[in-house]
């Protein structure tokens, strides 16, 4: 028997032009497909990040405190406060104490308070909590000090500093007792001209030439004296002493010492002064972005009266012996005749 024969039909090509719905329907179904592709990857990337971020936040500092820290690596607070001054200048009147606190104000590492806030001499029934609101604010590893110069002669100041701080800094700017007098007389006549001479305050009697050490200008410079009250409450390792003339004649090299003393680092330097020859003083550079140098108000360096000759050498005799006790106390000689 033989075999039926079925007649083979090729298939045709499909054109892709015959169907477009069909090709439509393919092309919305990979299109659909795309975006769900799309968002998933999305989804699971933003919550990798969002996990990362987490981590990160849980090791890193806010920008905040990044910025603004209470600490440095130093330990130095970057906080500023008011604080109690761990250094003073307590005299002489007359003896240079505004230069140097203007020339130690240069530092940056001193803070300092313009005025003379009188605390231990006159405000003392105030408290330390109003003293402490005198002071200007600090940040750690800053100096806060002020000057008052009456505290040297003050009886009752060195047990009150002491009962505040037994470690606080004193410096002293002493200067030629009978220099100093005359300074501080033509000071006192520039406010109340209509007081006696000079020459006749000095004296109790001027038959014998007795002198009037109770005389204000004149007591003052009783060095010995008044460095005796306070070597009573403090070690003389804190009491530095500048000289008033070397403090004009060789500003930064006083500086230096006083800088030492302080345990600073010695920024304040001869670069800072230059000599004014007119006022007989040093004066401080041109500051930056300043346009003029700065020196001390026109009451610093200002011609002093006349004094009759022969007074002032009985001035000298009567302080020699005053001067020669506080050379031993000082431990070094100031040079004055």
């Amino acid at each position: 028997m033989a075999a039926s024969h079925q007649q083979y039909t090729p298939l045709q090509p499909h054109h892709p032009g015959a169907d477009p719905r069909r090709l439509f329907h393919r092309l919305t179904i990979a299109s659909s497909l795309s975006i769900l592709c799309f968002s998933l990857v999305y989804l699971l990337s933003g919550r990798l990040c969002e996990s990362e971020l987490k981590e990160n936040n849980k090791i890193r500092p806010s920008t905040r405190d990044f910025l603004v820290p209470d600490t440095n690596s130093s330990g130095k607070e970057w906080t500023a406060t008011r604080r109690l001054p761990q250094a003073l200048i307590i005299g002489v009147k007359k003896g240079g104490t505004r230069a140097l606190l203007e020339f130690l104000r240069l530092h940056p590492d001193i803070r300092a308070l313009g005025s003379e806030p009188h605390f231990f001499d006159r405000h003392y029934a105030r408290g330390l909590d109003w003293y402490r609101s005198m002071m200007p604010k600090a940040l750690g590893g800053q100096i806060v000090i002020e000057k008052t110069p009456r505290y040297f002669v003050t009886v009752d100041t060195p047990a009150r500093v002491h009962a505040m701080s037994q470690d606080i800094k004193l410096i002293v700017v002493v200067r030629d007792p009978v220099t100093r007098a005359i300074s501080d007389y033509t000071q006192i006549i520039s406010k109340t001209p209509d007081i006696p001479s000079f020459e006749r305050l000095a004296f109790k009697n001027h038959t014998t030439g007795q002198i009037d050490s109770q005389w204000s200008p004149l007591w003052i410079g009783l060095y010995a004296q008044h460095m005796e009250r306070w070597l009573a409450w403090f070690p003389r390792a804190q009491i530095h002493l500048v000289s008033g003339e070397r403090l004009i004649s060789d500003p930064a090299g006083e500086l230096r010492k006083v800088q030492d003393f302080l345990g600073l680092q010695r920024i304040v330097t001869d670069k800072h002064f230059y000599f004014n020859k007119t006022k007989g003083f040093p004066c401080l550079k041109k500051p930056e972005g300043s346009s003029k140098p700065h020196c001390l108000g026109k009451t610093k360096g200002r011609t002093h009266v006349s004094i009759d000759p022969v007074v002032i050498q009985k001035l000298r005799a009567f302080y020699k012996p005053h001067n020669q006790r506080f050379y031993q106390m000082a431990g070094q000689d100031f040079g004055w005749q």
